[in-house]
Protein backbone atom coordinates (compact mmCIF):
# COMPACT_ATOMS: atom_id res chain seq x y z
CA UNK A 1 0.00 0.00 0.00
CA UNK A 2 1.05 3.71 -0.21
CA UNK A 3 1.97 5.53 2.71
CA UNK A 4 1.34 9.14 3.81
CA UNK A 5 2.76 10.79 6.40
CA UNK A 6 1.11 14.23 8.36
CA UNK A 7 3.82 17.20 8.16
CA UNK A 8 3.22 20.22 10.07
CA UNK A 9 2.25 23.88 7.44
CA UNK A 10 5.02 26.08 6.85
CA UNK A 11 6.90 24.69 9.72
CA UNK A 12 5.00 25.11 12.95
CA UNK A 13 3.36 23.03 15.07
CA UNK A 14 1.18 19.86 13.80
CA UNK A 15 -2.36 21.05 15.44
CA UNK A 16 -5.00 18.40 15.69
CA UNK A 17 -8.41 18.92 16.66
CA UNK A 18 -10.59 16.12 18.31
CA UNK A 19 -13.98 16.26 17.94
CA UNK A 20 -16.77 13.93 19.80
CA UNK A 21 -20.13 14.00 20.59
CA UNK A 22 -19.66 12.13 23.62
CA UNK A 23 -17.03 11.55 26.36
CA UNK A 24 -15.61 8.59 25.37
CA UNK A 25 -16.07 9.22 21.36
CA UNK A 26 -12.49 10.31 20.76
CA UNK A 27 -10.64 7.76 22.55
CA UNK A 28 -12.44 4.95 21.56
CA UNK A 29 -12.77 5.87 18.02
CA UNK A 30 -9.06 7.10 17.23
CA UNK A 31 -7.06 6.76 20.52
CA UNK A 32 -4.67 4.74 19.31
CA UNK A 33 -4.10 7.00 16.17
CA UNK A 34 -3.39 10.01 18.99
CA UNK A 35 -0.63 8.07 20.95
CA UNK A 36 0.94 7.78 17.95
CA UNK A 37 0.92 11.15 16.49
CA UNK A 38 1.80 11.84 20.03
CA UNK A 39 4.72 9.78 19.61
CA UNK A 40 5.92 10.69 16.07
CA UNK A 41 5.48 14.60 16.19
CA UNK A 42 7.54 16.00 19.15
CA UNK A 43 5.68 19.51 18.41
CA UNK A 44 2.09 17.76 17.80
CA UNK A 45 -0.45 19.62 19.87
CA UNK A 46 -4.22 18.38 20.51
CA UNK A 47 -7.89 20.56 21.09
CA UNK A 48 -10.27 18.46 22.34
CA UNK A 49 -14.45 18.90 22.06
CA UNK A 50 -16.72 16.82 23.72
CA UNK A 51 -20.70 18.01 23.13
CA UNK A 52 -22.01 15.40 26.12
CA UNK A 53 -20.06 15.39 29.01
CA UNK A 54 -21.84 15.88 32.38
CA UNK A 55 -21.58 14.63 35.93
CA UNK A 56 -19.05 12.27 36.35
CA UNK A 57 -18.72 11.51 32.63
CA UNK A 58 -17.49 15.13 32.63
CA UNK A 59 -14.62 13.98 35.32
CA UNK A 60 -13.82 10.68 33.23
CA UNK A 61 -13.83 13.02 29.90
CA UNK A 62 -11.15 15.29 31.37
CA UNK A 63 -9.22 12.52 32.53
CA UNK A 64 -9.11 10.62 29.26
CA UNK A 65 -8.12 13.72 27.30
CA UNK A 66 -4.90 14.17 29.99
CA UNK A 67 -3.63 10.43 29.62
CA UNK A 68 -4.07 10.20 25.95
CA UNK A 69 -2.98 13.52 24.86
CA UNK A 70 -0.88 14.51 28.05
CA UNK A 71 0.88 17.35 27.80
CA UNK A 72 0.51 18.39 24.53
CA UNK A 73 -3.13 19.06 25.17
CA UNK A 74 -3.37 22.73 24.39
CA UNK A 75 -7.23 23.00 24.98
CA UNK A 76 -10.37 21.18 26.11
CA UNK A 77 -13.64 22.26 26.03
CA UNK A 78 -16.44 20.07 27.32
CA UNK A 79 -20.37 20.80 27.06
CA UNK A 80 -23.60 19.34 28.10
CA UNK A 81 -25.80 18.69 25.50
CA UNK A 82 -28.33 16.36 25.83
CA UNK A 83 -27.91 12.67 25.05
CA UNK A 84 -29.72 12.13 21.97
CA UNK A 85 -31.20 15.26 21.31
CA UNK A 86 -27.97 17.42 19.52
CA UNK A 87 -29.89 17.20 16.27
CA UNK A 88 -32.62 19.38 18.01
CA UNK A 89 -30.52 21.82 19.76
CA UNK A 90 -28.73 22.45 16.18
CA UNK A 91 -27.99 25.97 16.39
CA UNK A 92 -26.43 25.86 19.73
CA UNK A 93 -24.11 22.92 18.80
CA UNK A 94 -23.48 24.90 15.82
CA UNK A 95 -22.54 28.19 17.61
CA UNK A 96 -19.63 26.27 19.33
CA UNK A 97 -18.54 25.26 15.57
CA UNK A 98 -18.18 28.91 14.34
CA UNK A 99 -17.05 30.31 17.74
CA UNK A 100 -14.64 28.03 19.35
CA UNK A 101 -13.79 25.38 16.86
CA UNK A 102 -13.38 27.06 13.17
CA UNK A 103 -11.05 29.65 14.98
CA UNK A 104 -8.22 26.78 15.82
CA UNK A 105 -7.87 26.42 12.26
CA UNK A 106 -6.56 22.91 12.56
CA UNK A 107 -4.30 21.18 10.08
CA UNK A 108 -6.38 17.46 10.61
CA UNK A 109 -9.66 17.20 12.48
CA UNK A 110 -11.09 13.36 13.82
CA UNK A 111 -14.36 13.49 13.85
CA UNK A 112 -17.59 11.10 13.78
CA UNK A 113 -18.55 8.89 10.74
CA UNK A 114 -21.06 10.81 8.55
CA UNK A 115 -23.10 7.44 8.23
CA UNK A 116 -23.02 6.74 11.95
CA UNK A 117 -26.59 5.19 13.29
CA UNK A 118 -26.54 7.26 15.60
CA UNK A 119 -28.23 10.73 15.88
CA UNK A 120 -25.74 12.92 17.77
CA UNK A 121 -22.95 11.67 15.84
CA UNK A 122 -24.13 12.31 12.01
CA UNK A 123 -24.97 15.86 13.40
CA UNK A 124 -21.36 16.11 14.61
CA UNK A 125 -20.20 14.97 11.29
CA UNK A 126 -21.76 17.15 9.63
CA UNK A 127 -21.22 20.60 11.49
CA UNK A 128 -17.57 19.34 11.31
CA UNK A 129 -17.67 19.52 7.23
CA UNK A 130 -19.84 22.51 7.58
CA UNK A 131 -17.61 24.56 9.46
CA UNK A 132 -13.87 23.14 7.90
CA UNK A 133 -13.99 23.17 4.01
CA UNK A 134 -9.72 23.15 3.71
CA UNK A 135 -8.93 21.05 6.25
CA UNK A 136 -7.95 16.82 6.39
CA UNK A 137 -10.77 15.35 8.16
CA UNK A 138 -11.23 11.92 9.13
CA UNK A 139 -13.85 10.36 10.25
CA UNK A 140 -13.35 7.63 13.09
CA UNK A 141 -15.92 4.70 13.71
CA UNK A 142 -17.51 3.79 17.10
CA UNK A 143 -18.49 -0.32 17.54
CA UNK A 144 -22.52 -0.25 18.96
CA UNK A 145 -25.70 -2.23 19.35
CA UNK A 146 -26.62 -0.83 15.59
CA UNK A 147 -23.91 -3.06 13.91
CA UNK A 148 -22.97 -0.35 11.41
CA UNK A 149 -19.85 -0.70 11.00
CA UNK A 150 -18.40 0.00 6.96
CA UNK A 151 -15.38 0.09 4.97
CA UNK A 152 -13.39 2.98 5.62
CA UNK A 153 -10.53 3.71 3.63
CA UNK A 154 -7.97 5.51 5.49
CA UNK A 155 -5.69 2.84 7.95
CA UNK A 156 -3.18 3.97 10.88
CA UNK A 157 -1.13 0.93 11.70
CA UNK A 158 -0.45 0.78 15.79
CA UNK A 159 1.79 -0.68 17.30
CA UNK A 160 0.89 -3.59 19.86
CA UNK A 161 1.94 -1.50 23.03
CA UNK A 162 -0.24 1.44 21.83
CA UNK A 163 -3.32 -0.83 21.35
CA UNK A 164 -2.41 -1.76 24.87
CA UNK A 165 -2.22 1.89 25.99
CA UNK A 166 -5.46 2.81 24.55
CA UNK A 167 -7.44 -0.09 25.96
CA UNK A 168 -6.06 0.47 29.55
CA UNK A 169 -6.94 4.11 29.04
CA UNK A 170 -10.21 3.49 28.06
CA UNK A 171 -10.70 0.92 30.83
CA UNK A 172 -9.27 3.23 33.53
CA UNK A 173 -11.19 6.71 32.69
CA UNK A 174 -14.52 5.78 31.71
CA UNK A 175 -15.26 3.41 34.77
CA UNK A 176 -18.88 4.41 34.64
CA UNK A 177 -19.09 2.34 31.32
CA UNK A 178 -17.59 -0.74 32.46
CA UNK A 179 -21.41 -2.32 33.15
CA UNK A 180 -22.37 -2.37 29.19
CA UNK A 181 -21.74 -5.03 27.75
CA UNK A 182 -19.84 -3.71 24.77
CA UNK A 183 -17.27 -1.27 26.97
CA UNK A 184 -14.92 -4.16 27.32
CA UNK A 185 -11.02 -4.86 26.20
CA UNK A 186 -12.16 -7.54 23.70
CA UNK A 187 -14.39 -5.13 21.58
CA UNK A 188 -11.81 -2.97 21.36
CA UNK A 189 -9.01 -4.96 20.72
CA UNK A 190 -11.24 -6.81 18.27
CA UNK A 191 -12.20 -4.00 15.74
CA UNK A 192 -8.08 -3.04 15.96
CA UNK A 193 -7.29 -6.82 15.12
CA UNK A 194 -9.71 -6.42 12.09
CA UNK A 195 -8.41 -3.05 10.58
CA UNK A 196 -5.03 -4.55 10.98
CA UNK A 197 -5.64 -7.18 8.87
CA UNK A 198 -7.19 -5.30 6.36
CA UNK A 199 -4.19 -3.04 6.03
CA UNK A 200 -1.82 -5.84 6.12
CA UNK A 201 -0.24 -4.12 9.43
CA UNK A 202 2.91 -5.62 10.69
CA UNK A 203 1.94 -4.98 13.85
CA UNK A 204 -1.55 -6.97 13.02
CA UNK A 205 -3.16 -3.64 14.24
CA UNK A 206 -4.38 -0.69 13.23
CA UNK A 207 -7.20 2.09 13.56
CA UNK A 208 -9.28 3.32 10.43
CA UNK A 209 -11.04 6.03 9.33
CA UNK A 210 -13.40 7.81 6.34
CA UNK A 211 -11.99 10.25 4.09
CA UNK A 212 -14.09 12.32 2.03
CA UNK A 213 -11.55 14.43 0.11
CA UNK A 214 -7.41 14.21 0.38
CA UNK A 215 -5.28 16.44 -1.80
CA UNK A 216 -1.73 14.27 -2.61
Amino acid sequence: MIKLSLDSKNGRDLKVLCIGAHSDDIEIGCGGTILRLAEEHASCEFHWAVFNATGVRQTEANCAAHLFAGSRLRSLKLMEFQDGFMPYTGSGVKDVFEKDLKPLAPDVIFTHNGNDAHQDHRLISELTWNTFRNNVILEYEIPKYDGDLGRPNIFVPLARVACEAKVRYLMDAFESQRSKHWFQSDTFFSLMRLRGIECVASSGYAEAFYCRKLVL
